[in-house]
């Protein structure tokens, strides 16, 4: 059995084995692109399907090596040391982008229930205004090149079952500590608590929080399993990512250079949606075999109908995110 003990060691292997210095090494442009997640998520098949398409696209133009399971980093330093200049790209959920940029259009992506399933997603992610949503952060620094959903969020909860709203009032629930997330399941009767992502396992295990809301990858990729039974079937927001490079590394790139990136983007993007979508609906019976309760919140529309005025809240906030629940409206 794969334990969280077994994986931190392999991750450790992987990176003795990523710092040992190749005598051959591929011809290119180095690239190093750092994330936080393990192999088996989604996070990691965007940065790995990026990579692949670039090299289909330009061969040997690009060396990109990449570095998961938070060798170099969790989301919110490899995105800063990006904006710095210090690292060529990261993928990174987007939750962090408005806390590192101070540039709220990323937000846009998990406004409660707006984005219906990983299909509408990439409909979004492909068009018009999921460029400009990318494109609104060069003057941060950063250069968008692929957006995906990396799991769906549902919520987990250790003790008791949550098959329904009243069951959620007073758990404290991990939550990235941004407004929006606040908001939301302060609205919803949580009680939520700030929490790096690398710290869920032990505060679930040492009963510092109570549940938090997560997705199917991630309840495989980082075994919670382990410490939660009970996992009930909400699929709230999107867990949007995305695939970043620094703005200094940008320019020193032929236009040919960046077209091809730009492309791998796109592909990226559309290979792990597939990858996530299949995913989570296997991963589900992976949990029930693990002994996990696979539970359907018996109040989902009283649910979305609590959430409901978020939506046009931040759309009044800026006009980017206005243009995105237009542009997910119009395609519903």
């Amino acid at each position: 059995m794969i334990t969280r003990r077994t994986l931190l060691q392999t991750g450790a292997a992987c990176a003795a084995v990523l710092a040992t210095p190749h005598i051959a090494r591929a011809a290119g442009k180095m690239v190093r692109l750092a994330h936080a997640s393990n192999e088996i998520h989604p996070g990691h098949i965007l940065a790995s399907s990026f990579r692949d398409a670039l090299d289909q696209i330009l061969p040997g133009a690009f060396n990109v090596q990449i570095f998961p399971n938070r060798q170099l980093g969790d989301d919110k330093q490899v995105l800063e040391a990006v904006v710095a200049g210090t690292l060529e790209m990261c993928m990174a959920s987007g939750v962090q982008v408005p806390l590192v940029t101070g540039r709220p259009g990323y937000d846009a992506w998990q406004l409660p229930f707006l984005v219906r399933d990983y299909d509408h997603f990439e409909q979004l992610a492909l068009s018009e205004i999921g460029r400009k949503l990318q494109d609104d952060l060069e003057p941060a620094g950063l250069i968008g090149l692929a957006t995906a959903d990396i799991g769906q969020r549902n919520f987990m909860s250790v003790k008791s079952e949550v098959r329904a709203l009243a069951d959620m009032k007073g758990l404290k629930t991990r939550i990235v500590p941004v407004p929006l997330h606040k908001e939301i399941w302060e609205t919803l009767g949580a009680a939520p608590v700030g929490l790096p992502y690398g710290e869920i396992y032990g505060a679930l295990e040492t009963g510092v929080i109570d549940a938090v809301e997560i997705n199917v990858s991630t309840m495989l990729g980082e075994n919670l399993w382990e410490v939660g039974k009970n996992f009930t079937l909400t699929g709230h927001y999107p867990w949007h990512a995305s695939d970043f490079v620094s703005t200094g590394f940008w320019n020193t790139l032929s236009d040919e250079e960046q077209q091809a990136m730009r492309e791998a983007g796109r592909q990226a993007s559309s290979a792990t949606l597939a990858y996530a979508k299949e995913q989570d609906m296997t991963g589900r019976d992976e949990l029930r075999e693990k002994g996990v309760n696979i539970i359907e919140l018996e109040d989902l529309a009283e649910m979305r109908e609590r959430v409901a005025p978020m939506t046009d809240e931040w759309a009044a906030k800026d006009p980017l995110i206005a243009e995105f629940v237009e542009a997910a409206r119009a395609q519903a």
